[in-house]
């Protein structure tokens, strides 16, 4: 079977596909889970229902660095406090992280990381993976991770530099390689870099589409997957076991 560790099923409710429609799509072509990452309340809400309604889909909980930064400390209490409530309808935190994509969000650096503290906390008091983003803030996440000995990560999208894709895996993190792979020279080194031992498959749906098309869907994750057997020159049915050994050894 597939595995897409990081969409967004939910974004897809205005756009040209339905959710409903998705799913089938990546059913069909043997993408058997899907894991719905969370940005605010109201997507978690909705990610909750999906996931109530569809046994393809599981929940990650989180907020978005960016809506995060919109929100009281009170406000990012109460969310937590919303998702350790549900937590046995959960499979992971996410998606949590740092980003510093543009040159004014640096003076947010340090509630950003108060925020991801909070996360990465509930993460290991739960007993669950973290996914994390980390947009242009790639060491500042690594080594706030390290200094929460943070265990159960995944390293969703990750842009940074070589060194620190080797930081990743000397910690015995994951890093999961979207669909765009199909043409992202970035992704397509980390594959060669990094053992297979430490890969996932995500989309990141719907955006990151394999064809630059609009919107993206689980379905394309296979895109993913073709791209490792082709770099590692292992067969796709050898790459299909191992990314589903890794899910298993990370989320058991």
């Amino acid at each position: 079977m597939f595995i897409d560790v990081h969409c967004h099923l939910d974004k897809l409710i205005d756009e040209k596909i339905s959710i409903e429609k998705a799913i089938q799509n990546a059913t069909s072509k043997g993408v058997k889970i899907m894991i719905v990452n969370g940005t605010d309340h109201e997507q978690n809400l909705t990610i909750l229902q999906l996931a109530k309604k569809f046994p393809e889909v599981k929940s990650a909980l989180g907020l978005y660095p960016l809506d995060a930064l919109k929100l009281s400390e009170r406000e990012i209490d109460e969310e937590i406090e919303f998702i350790t409530k549900n937590k046995e309808k959960i499979i992971a935190i996410g998606e949590v992280g740092l980003d510093l994509k543009e040159e004014e969000l640096h003076k947010t650096l340090d509630k950003q990381k108060i925020n991801l503290t909070k996360f990465v906390n509930l993460s290991i008091k739960l007993k669950k993976p973290i996914i994390v983003h980390s947009r242009k803030a790639e060491l500042h996440t690594i080594e706030l991770l390290e200094q929460l000995n943070a265990k159960k990560v995944i390293m969703h999208c990750f842009s940074g530099k070589m060194s620190l894709v080797d930081k990743i895996v000397e910690n015995k993190w994951f890093l999961s390689i979207p669909a765009n792979v199909h043409y992202n020279q970035q992704f397509q080194d980390v594959i060669k870099r990094v053992s297979i031992n430490n890969l996932l498959c995500e989309t990141d749906s719907p955006y990151l589409h394999p064809l630059k098309e609009w919107p993206n869907e689980p379905a394309n994750v296979i895109y993913s997957y073709k791209k490792i057997a082709e770099i590692k020159n292992i067969s796709l049915k050898e790459v299909e076991k191992q990314i589903e050994d890794n899910y298993n050894n990370l989320f058991k």
